[in-house]
């Protein structure tokens, strides 16, 4: 009891803060909020049970090293940002190739925060079952596609800031629960130390494929109609620097708790792990999950969208853009897990993110910046090995 109201406390406390004025007027924060709701929306669900299974007590590790490869992908994107906003021509063919690159990568990365969304729907249900959870996300994908189709996103997109609010308000919550969950295993000499599952060539082509459960920085660039470049930048790196923040507390705390067999695999493997800790938790969790995921789900529609639309010179219609996004969603939904649309969202982001990463190592070299320019090559080079070696997640 007294651990519910702990938990119920610090929800209320930071959604307060969260929704206070100074908050709410900070132009800072609000840029952050849409890099925010993707860094750890889904990532933040499905992250922990996937590591601990399979990097043991390493988990803490790969989680810091996919934070810092996203946040090297970061750098070489907001070096674009500012040489943009500098005047600088971009090499045309690569800039066309990266937003298509982006575009598709939308497309993926709906599916996988939809099936996520009806997965963890379904999970507290008597519906609660893979086929379930498909008919939950096809009736989403269609009601999203009507939606576009005849009113357009402005007003669901309105919801992206209560959305993260409270998603962050819960995952404090969360975060005072599992604190006290591990304070009581020190104290008692309980903590798990848990064997590593996997190791050499298969660990890093498995990390390769979980890129994009820390994806979404990238969603700063775009939004030059409402802030200026400085504030874009100084957006995506706090974004970062938070989520990663928030991700490495979050998995500390989990990683050494609990033992293989409390690791059941699936997609909600969290919210069985959380009922453990508190019996609050796993409702908790739901509502976050459903609200990041459809806030998020909309973001990419209406990006993928759009940028369909200006990429094709409006041969392809915002209208066409989003029945193809469903289409194309519809068919990963019924034709693959959500683990296997995880990996191809991560070899999509990949490709986008080593495309940046080239057009970063050009704009150097010219400069006469060479060893900027090779790091920048080098991470170019490292995302399109994400992209080709990237796998998913096997039960």
């Amino acid at each position: 009891m007294i651990l519910a109201l702990a938990i119920l406390g610090a929800i209320t406390v930071a959604a307060g803060v969260l929704w206070s004025g100074p908050v709410r007027r900070s132009v800072t924060w609000a840029a952050m909020t849409t890099p925010l709701a993707s860094i750890i929306g889904s990532g933040f669900l499905v992250l922990g049970p996937i590591l601990m299974a399979h990097y043991g007590w390493l988990a803490p590790v790969v989680m810091a090293g996919l934070c810092g490869v996203a946040y090297l992908f970061g750098a070489a994107i907001r070096y674009n940002m500012r040489r943009i906003q500098a005047g600088e021509a971009m090499p045309k063919g690569l800039e066309a190739a990266s937003s298509w690159a982006l575009s598709f990568a939308y497309i993926v990365s709906v599916a996988y925060y939809l099936n996520l969304f009806g997965a963890f729907g379904v999970s507290l249900t008597p519906f609660d079952s893979a086929v379930g959870a498909k008919l939950l996300t096809s009736a989403v994908y269609l009601l999203i596609l009507t939606v576009g189709w005849t009113r357009g996103f402005a007003s669901l997109e309105r919801l992206e800031y209560l959305a993260v609010t409270i998603k962050l308000a819960i995952i404090a919550g969360l975060l005072v629960a599992l604190s006290a969950f591990f304070w009581g295993k020190v104290q008692v000499g309980a903590l798990v130390v848990i064997p590593i599952e996997m190791s050499g060539w298969a660990a890093v082509t498995l990390a390769f494929g979980l890129i994009v459960t820390v994806q979404g920085f990238e969603t700063s660039r775009y939004l030059g109609d409402t802030y200026e470049a400085g504030t874009r930048v100084r957006s995506m790196k706090w974004a970062q620097w938070l989520s990663t923040l928030i991700y490495m507390i979050y998995i500390v705390l989990l990683a050494y708790v609990f033992h293989r067999d409390d690791l059941h695999f699936s997609e909600t493997a969290i919210v069985d792990m959380m009922a453990d800790v508190a019996p609050i938790l796993p409702f908790l969790l739901v509502a976050a999950a459903l609200a990041a995921q459809f806030s998020a789900a909309v973001a990419d529609t209406s990006g993928s969208g759009g940028l369909m639309e200006e990429l094709s010179a409006k041969r392809i219609s915002v209208r066409m853009g989003y029945l193809l996004l469903t289409v194309v969603g519809l068919l990963l939904t019924w034709g693959a897990d959500v683990f296997q649309i995880i990996s191809y969202a991560s070899r999509a982001f990949a490709v986008y993110y080593a495309l940046q990463a080239a057009i970063a190592a050009i704009s150097t070299s010219k400069q006469g910046a060479k060893n900027r320019s090779l790091g920048f090559a080098a991470l170019a080079a490292l995302g399109f090995a994400i992209a080709v070696f990237g796998h998913a997640v096997e039960g």
